[in-house]
């Protein structure tokens, strides 16, 4: 608790890496935020065409693009965050030798500036409602959860990350094999229902799974949330946020001395 104590004293600081993430992350860009959108739809588009064309993953009663796009969303948001969270106290060598404040304030900026990112292709996933006629239900309340679920998620992945990060460096090398992997052990392109019961046991331990298909049931199937596989990704998330913070702030004083 003290760390978080720590951190919601430096809440200013959070608020102002974050901006300066997002206006960094657009300043000179041709496209500008499209960026955000570009990346989730021309995923969607491709899968749309290799598995709803050409092998026909059964989805039921829910068109292929908003099927998957409805999974690409979040899937983009955490993989981003992963992607660009984790190289992050590397990348800031300078700030962290010259100045006293809490480090996770960097890794928690990215994951800021990639929410916004988030919000902008969400856009385009109310588009896809309109067009197929996909009703808005009450389960739609759930939402901020499951947004709270993948950040706490994302925020332990990345804090233990670019904390090892910096005493190997080679660990950036390994996070976009490791992100790739990690998309198809979760039903982005295809439904949980297909993955194999003898799997299962396992497969559920990603806490992912849980997360996607929850988002797909509440926002195009107007169900709760899958509890079945959203509470063990829930026990999961909280464990590597715990471990993760822990071990971030035990090794954090010997940044300055490694960097």
């Amino acid at each position: 608790m003290s760390y978080w104590s720590e951190l919601l004293q430096h809440r200013e600081l959070l608020w102002y890496w974050t901006r300066r993430e997002v206006s960094v992350r657009y300043k000179q860009s041709l496209l500008g935020v499209l960026w955000a959108v570009l990346q989730p739809l021309a995923l969607t588009i491709t899968f749309t065409v290799v598995f709803s064309m050409i092998i026909n993953v059964p989805t039921g009663d829910i068109p292929y693009p908003i099927f998957t796009y409805t999974a690409l969303v979040p899937w983009t948001f955490f993989a981003n965050s992963l992607g660009q969270g984790i190289p992050s106290l590397v990348g800031q060598m300078n700030l962290i030798t010259k100045a006293s404040f809490p480090r996770e304030i960097l890794p928690f900026g990215t994951i800021g500036a990639t929410f916004v990112d988030f919000c902008f292709a969400s856009l385009i996933l109310v588009g896809l409602f309109i067009v197929y006629r996909i009703p808005v239900s009450i389960q739609i309340l759930w939402l901020p959860l499951l947004v709270i679920i993948q950040i706490g998620l994302s925020a332990g992945v990345i804090l233990f990350g670019s904390a090892l990060n910096v005493f190997f460096r080679d660990i950036r090398f390994i996070i976009p094999l490791l992100i790739q992997i990690w998309m198809y052990a979760t039903p982005i392109v295809y439904p949980a229902a297909l993955v194999p019961d003898r799997l299962k046991p396992l497969y559920n331990l990603n806490p992912m799974v849980g997360i996607i298909e929850s988002y797909r049931a509440i926002l195009l199937m107007g169900l709760p949330p899958v509890w079945s596989t959203l509470s063990l990704g829930i026990i999961v998330s909280t464990v590597l946020l715990v471990v993760g913070y822990f071990f971030f702030k035990r090794v954090e004083p010997m940044f300055v001395d490694i960097i």
